[in-house]
């Protein structure tokens, strides 16, 4: 795995964090451990398999493009 920094906003720390918890407790078997890092992981993953439909000059107009709401 190659290291990567980013940038989230405040409340999508939290809710990833939360989300982790969440997803880690309702795991049938153990073994992987997941965690914020996994989640996102599986969001890049999710994003390049639909690449075709990231249209967009800003980080709003591609969160519409993908059928998100603008943060705005």
């Amino acid at each position: 795995m190659v290291r990567k920094e980013l940038r989230l906003h405040a409340d999508q720390a939290d809710e990833l964090t939360v989300l982790a918890t969440k997803v880690q407790r309702a795991r049938r078997e153990k073994g992987e451990r997941i965690t914020d890092n996994t989640l996102i992981r599986v969001a890049v993953d999710l994003l390049l398999e639909r690449q075709k439909e990231l249209v967009g000059s800003t980080e709003d107009e591609l969160r519409v493009a993908l059928g998100l709401t603008p943060r705005a």
